[in-house]
């Protein structure tokens, strides 16, 4: 069955990633020094790492919330040259999902605070489950089908709108296939579009595929 949901007010693909994280990432930055937390990982002024749990990324404050396996919440600042890594294969911070089990190599900044430039994800919520149905409770893949209205290639996201007016955002998960690798890089705007995807939440939609 074909189904757009109702247009919410969070449906650009900026506001999304804020909405998914904004909450969660307000307690990391509030809940101390970081150097509390990863006093005992990091040495000697260079490059350490710090393994933990996304619990989400804000877009706007440029942050990874991480949740150590001793259970204590923190904040890492990313720049658009951090780069996420997956089974050999590059993808944006943006990619990230909750839940996702990671790596991050990390560096003091002048302010005390730390930075991220390399973050490999060992375990994907997803599950890297090939057409699995991951996503949480939303259960089983459904059919969409739109017209493509705003595509972000650098994050692999693009707006779906309905015939009805309705949007989702569309996410390539990490074990995207070649052809729908390609698909999306061809995409253009106002192009009619049908695939298959695992909806997240009331307002985004995880690719299964293209067709």
């Amino acid at each position: 069955m074909t189904m757009i949901l109702p247009r919410r007010a969070a449906t650009t693909l900026g506001a999304l990633a804020i909405a998914v994280a904004t909450a969660t990432l307000g307690a990391c930055s509030g809940a101390g020094g970081l150097g509390n937390v990863l006093g005992s990982v990091l040495g000697g002024g260079q490059s350490n790492q710090v393994a933990g749990a996304v619990l989400g990324v804000d877009t706007q404050a440029q942050q990874i919330g991480l949740q150590t396996s001793d259970g204590q919440q923190v904040a890492l600042a990313f720049d658009n040259q951090t780069k996420v890594v997956y089974q050999g294969q590059l993808y944006a911070v943006t990619n990230l999902e909750r839940g996702d089990q990671v790596v991050a190599r990390i560096q003091q900044t002048q302010n005390g605070g730390y930075y991220t430039d390399s973050v490999e994800v060992t375990k994907s919520v997803q599950g890297g489950g090939g057409t699995s149905a991951g996503g949480g409770a939303s259960g089983s893949v459904q059919s969409f089908q739109g017209t493509v209205r705003q595509i972000d290639r650098s994050n692999g996201l693009f707006e779906l709108q309905g015939s009805n007016g309705a949007t989702v955002v569309v996410s390539l998960p990490y074990n995207v296939g070649r052809n729908d690798q390609t698909r999306f890089q061809n995409l253009r705007t106002g192009e009619t579009v049908r695939l298959y995807g695992v909806l997240l939440n009331n307002s985004r939609v995880e690719l299964r595929q293209f067709y």
